[in-house]
């Protein structure tokens, strides 16, 4: 979907502004946020790219006025609800009032450190030969689709040249919505800046972006 977390390009928010030496949390809450989301997910109601989709679900001024980890949290408690772990009810009284989904798993604390040194690879073996390869000129389809997309808006319809043939990799799109992995070949697609930005770009920028197959045609 074209959701407003996609700001490659958008014009009004400003410049980027890194932070020196920026700390992993500027406040204590934060830890907490990134806890309760770890845990929550690793119950084995929703994988990572349905988490994903909630973020970016959010209401385009709800997502705006939120700090990163707001938007972690307010993203949590849509998930919450959706697989029947809390209500409404649940959140205005601040305790549990309704009964709850009982969760395939629970995280124990002494179960962290192996459980996030393990990760979750998403990578997956492909039955069919990559269609791309190294040097191809192809182009970036330019759709919107109502669900889950790792395709930023401002890199459709665009064309570029295959970088890097990858492995194959889980397909977000289909995997944020619980209708398959359906793994595909991903690909390093790089794009000239003016492609990518329009007359008056930087003649010397260019944009590099990971692919998945389904995304490209040739140009």
């Amino acid at each position: 979907m074209n959701g407003p977390h996609d700001l490659g390009g958008q014009m009004g928010f400003g410049p980027v502004a890194p932070e020196k030496d920026e700390p992993y949390f500027h406040a204590a809450w934060e830890k907490r946020a990134l806890g309760v989301t770890l845990c929550s997910g690793a119950m084995g109601a929703w994988n990572i790219d349905e988490s994903r989709h909630a973020r970016e679900s959010l209401h385009p001024a709800d997502y705006y006025a939120s700090s990163y980890y707001e938007i972690w949290i307010k993203a949590l408690e849509v998930l919450l609800k959706r697989h029947g772990f809390i209500s409404e009810r649940d959140l205005a009284a601040g305790i549990a009032v309704d009964p709850a989904a009982t969760p395939k798993r629970v995280l124990k604390a002494e179960n962290v450190p192996a459980v996030l040194a393990k990760g979750a690879p998403c990578d997956r073996p492909v039955v069919t030969p990559a269609r791309f390869k190294v040097g191809d000129r192809v182009r970036t389809k330019n759709f919107n689709p109502a669900g889950h997309t790792r395709l930023p808006r401002y890199a459709r319809g665009r064309r570029g040249v295959i970088e890097a043939v990858r492995d194959g990799f889980v397909f977000p799109d289909s995997n944020g919505h619980w209708q398959g992995e359906n793994p595909q070949w991903v690909y390093t697609v790089v794009f000239d800046g003016t492609e990518i930005w329009g007359e008056g770009a930087d003649p010397t920028l260019s944009v590099s972006i990971d692919a998945w197959e389904s995304y490209l045609e040739r140009a």
